[in-house]
């Protein structure tokens, strides 16, 4: 079966920060001798020069800005990427352009001038709204500046905005959690990201774990917290996504829905199908900052063929994070796979009661959202 071509986003990564997070594992660096904005700027657009062919003719949906800390970067220099990016692509007139924010980089001109450049929304984080908090998850701004954000995204002509709220933090009980989740819905945001803390690998809070609240904590904070958001119409669309009807994230959609997306700048992932020659690429970009600027070797770290064997779990993968029903379809379109090639997996999935199937789609049950890793490995 043929592969046909999915919607096209743009990711765009700004690598560097005030100061690196203690739970944070993207790849981002410290400002210590200043922010080389223009040469960046420079091989950013080089960089989608060489990327240009495996994606000639397409539209582009979305374009998000993510980092690091892409408000380090000037309105101007913004302006200055958006603008190369909008005379080598064909941009839809609908686009979401979306850039990460943190409140503690947030000056009032500094957003406008990021709105004139073309960004039509903002995802800021806030994390928290606790002071003891912010200081333990090292982030350098405090609760009022957050609340300033917040309210200053109110007034501009934006789409909409994100706040990224995290719970489960160290020694949270329900009643802090909560009232963190109802600052923050007092302040209106059309979409908010509500996600538990892990510790992830490679970080300073790996080789230095905090004490974290215990499972029954978590579990009630989730709970409560759903039934808030609930009451204030907020719709959960993805694990972790929360947003006001009509308001989800179209690039995160996207992802979620096994769409195409090229990855510029520092250690950027992409994912680019190619009918033509029967092909899902995966392109990795050169991590380093130094590395990636040094015109010598290029930006690619790697190109590699995602197999027939691996598109189904790939596929599952980011679909079933979302709550909406997985159309039947799409599987066929986008991974090239009959249903057939499947079968015996969902024959297992439903067995075990974690999807449910009709005719045109299939459902992830509450039970496969509980264990959904479960659930995926049977399509390895």
């Amino acid at each position: 079966m043929s592969l046909q071509l999915p919607p096209l986003a743009l990711y765009i990564h700004i690598p560097w920060c005030i100061q690196k997070c203690p739970y944070c594992d993207f790849n981002s660096h410290a400002v210590k001798k200043g922010i080389p904005e223009q040469e960046y700027i420079s091989h950013l657009l080089a960089d989608l020069d060489q990327d240009l062919s495996l994606v000639a003719g397409r539209t582009l949906t979305s374009i998000f800005i993510g980092g690091g800390t892409p408000s380090v970067f000037s309105a101007e220099g913004i302006a200055r990427i958006l603008t190369g990016v909008k005379q080598r692509l064909t941009c839809a007139d609908t686009m979401e352009v979306t850039m990460e924010a943190n409140p503690g980089t947030v000056e009032a001109a500094r957003f406008a001038g990021y709105v004139t450049a073309g960004v039509n929304r903002f995802s800021i984080g806030v994390q928290s709204f606790q002071t003891a908090q912010l200081k333990a998850l090292g982030r350098i701004h405090d609760s009022q500046e957050a609340i300033h954000a917040a309210e200053l995204a109110q007034k501009l002509p934006l789409n909409s905005f994100n706040l990224d709220l995290m719970h489960g933090l160290p020694d949270q009980d329900v009643t802090a959690a909560l009232a963190d989740l109802q600052q923050a819905i007092t302040l209106a945001p059309p979409h908010l990201s509500w996600y538990q803390l892990t510790i992830e690998p490679n970080t300073a809070f790996a080789s230095k774990p905090p004490l974290l609240p215990a499972d029954d904590t978590l579990w009630d904070i989730q709970q409560q917290g759903l039934e808030l958001l609930q009451q204030h119409g907020y719709q959960q669309y993805e694990i972790s996504a929360y947003c006001q009807p009509g308001f989800q994230c179209q690039h995160n959609l996207n992802y979620w829905r096994y769409g195409d997306y090229l990855g510029i700048g520092c250690g950027a992932h992409g994912k680019i199908t190619l009918p033509s020659r029967n092909s899902i690429l995966r392109t990795v970009k050169i991590k380093h900052p130094k590395g990636y600027m040094d015109m010598t070797r290029g930006y690619v770290d790697s190109r590699e063929q995602v197999e027939p064997e691996d598109r189904p779990f790939e596929f599952f993968m980011n679909r079933f994070r979302l709550i909406e029903p997985c159309p039947k379809d799409d599987f066929i379109a986008y991974t090239g796979l009959p249903i057939s090639y499947i079968e015996p997996a969902i024959a297992s999935a439903i067995n075990q009661e974690l999807l449910i199937e009709t005719e045109q789609h299939w459902q992830v049950t509450d039970k496969g959202s509980r264990y959904l890793n479960d659930l995926l490995t049977l399509f390895i």
